[in-house]
């Protein structure tokens, strides 16, 4: 029997080795109204298919928040299909050509005397891939978000009809463990197309400029796209670590930052406290990417002074002074322990690596020092580093251990 919910959609069929499944386009508040209640309590609840393939993957409340900030600028768009199991009881189908149809949703609830179990609207689609997508429109009561808002948002959905626990299972793996996820660094370099400038933009640029300066000590060492570039030997340092680094310099929330200034909305200028936290915001705000740029150059140039050798040796396998984990933990130096200090009441100044060198007067390590014996690869490698340039430990007392 069914209910008198009914949501008719426009679908089209599509064949494909796994079998027959539909593409459509439904209305979010639609979909978070039909979508499983286990969708809906994330943080709570474990998924079937999880269970099923023995994936213990907790959900992200801050991806969640992350995808709220997203979805409140003006171009925000979910290109990728969420996709849904719909059991074949809540399904009728109305052929209209051989790939066009209309498919109505709607809950199920047996005759009496049928031992079934009835779906109601909030379980008539699992969702097998898009959770954090869904769980974004709704607040932490399971509410709609965004009742007063004006766009309409549809939401692309690919929906198999009557596929078992084991079918959706192997849909979910094939999304989620077969397709390959873009890299961070590549995102970052997309920023470039971008029309609007944005903290990522403003990192993104000045990685650019400092990986293609030639007196510049990161001369052709940024791993752009997340790959090798051709014709490089060594690019021991990547660019979403770059831009990772170089944004806390900027932005508390580079994602709210970017859709004000979409909106043409100028984000207010920092004061001095919050200066002391965010360094580089107020260049930001007033377009002074190349005084970032400076900054960082006679930063590192100081830093190569100090460990030349080790700075250039690319080549040697442990190396860590070029590397990612050991730029992240310098940049922390930098923006806790050195910038402010060199510069006094005067925040956006550029220092000189005149200025800079003094901060690695004290430091014991050599050239020598920086191997996987002293630094474990990761963030205990970069931990332990980040200890030495503050003076917290002394090289002997990492030896020792």
């Amino acid at each position: 029997m069914m209910s008198d919910f009914n949501l008719k959609i426009p679908v089209l069929k599509v064949e494909q080795p796994i079998g027959t499944f539909f593409v459509a386009g439904i209305r979010a508040r639609d979909l978070v109204e039909i979508s499983y209640s286990d969708v809906r309590r994330l943080a709570e609840d474990q998924r079937d298919l999880e269970k099923y393939l023995g994936i213990q993957r907790p959900v992200s409340k801050r991806r969640i928040n992350e995808i709220k900030k997203y979805i409140e600028g003006d171009d925000s768009t979910f290109p990728t299909a969420v996709v849904l199991a719909v059991d074949e009881k809540c399904v009728v189908l109305e052929k209209v050509t051989d790939e066009f149809y209309y498919l109505s949703l709607s809950a199920y609830y047996p005759e009496e005397g049928i031992d079934e179990d009835p779906i109601p609207k909030g379980k008539i689609a699992k969702v097998i891939d898009g959770q954090h997508r869904i769980a974004a429109f709704m607040d932490e009561n399971d509410n709609w978000t965004f009742d007063d808002w004006a766009r309409i948002f549809d939401i692309n959905v690919s929906i198999f009809v009557g596929a078992d626990v084991a079918e959706q299972a192997n849909i979910f793996a094939t999304v989620n463990l077969a397709q390959t996820k873009v890299n961070r660094s590549l995102v970052y370099d997309l920023t470039e197309l971008a029309k609007t400038d944005s903290p990522f933009k403003t990192c993104h640029n000045v990685a650019v400029v400092l990986d293609g300066e030639p007196t510049s000590p990161f001369f052709e060492r940024i791993k752009r796209l997340g790959t090798a570039t051709p014709g490089r030997k060594r690019e021991p340092l990547t660019q979403a670590a770059f831009v990772e680094s170089l944004v806390r310099f900027i932005s508390a929330d580079p994602v709210v930052d970017r859709n004000m200034l979409i909106e043409g909305k100028r984000p207010r200028r920092a004061d001095h406290a919050e200066l002391l936290n965010r360094p580089f915001r107020n260049l930001f705000l007033d377009g002074k990417d190349l005084d970032i740029a400076e900054i960082v150059y006679n930063y590192f140039e100081a830093v190569k002074s100090k460990w030349p050798n080790s700075w250039e040796r690319l080549d040697v396998t442990g190396n860590l002074l070029p590397k990612s984990n050991s730029f992240k933990a310098l940049m922390k130096y930098l923006k806790e322990d050195v910038y402010l200090t060199a510069v006094g009441d005067d925040i956006g100044r550029i220092p000189s690596k005149e200025e800079f060198l003094p901060f690695f007067d004290g430091i014991e390590l050599k050239d020598e020092d920086f191997t996987a014996r002293n630094f474990v690869p990761g963030s205990g490698g970069q931990a332990m580093f980040l200890k030495l340039l503050r003076g917290q430990v002394k090289l002997e007392d990492i030896v020792e251990e």
